[in-house]
């Protein structure tokens, strides 16, 4: 019997201030999901890989993505219950990203922190679009 399933994928709107927007699209890590990163990312100023370090091998898929395509992104330990199994440091080997990549820990259900991972993502962009 199956008691799991993976949606497909998630939408939100978050307004910075009355001139900006974000957008979000979100998609499972999973390269079976890989057809559509194309069409969501169209447009797309920068982006969240969120790491659950019990499953590091679910997120390589979207690693290479943003780096081939060389869209900004930052990588997001999701700290479950405030626990995360390895250090920033150690994600960091362990998915082989460079230097640039910000690599933080958030907790994906904590709006706060949902906004702090975002913000770095924004500042990428813009640094980005100022460089």
């Amino acid at each position: 019997r199956k008691t799991t399933t993976t949606v497909a994928m998630d939408f939100g709107c978050i307004t910075i201030d009355p001139t900006l927007k974000l957008y979000l699209f979100g998609t499972p890590g999973q390269e079976r999901f890989g057809f559509m990163w194309d069409d969501i990312v169209e447009g797309a100023v920068g982006g969240l890989v969120i790491v659950d370090t019990r499953r590091l091998d679910d997120c390589y898929a979207a690693v290479d993505y943003f780096e081939h395509r060389q869209i900004p992104f930052a990588v997001a330990v999701n700290a479950f219950d405030g626990k995360v199994e390895h250090g920033l440091d150690e994600v960091r080997w362990a998915l082989d990203v460079s230097d640039g990549v910000p690599v933080i820990v958030f907790d994906a259900r904590e709006r706060g922190s949902v906004r702090d991972a975002l913000l770095v993502v924004l500042e990428l962009a813009l640094a980005r679009s100022e460089g």
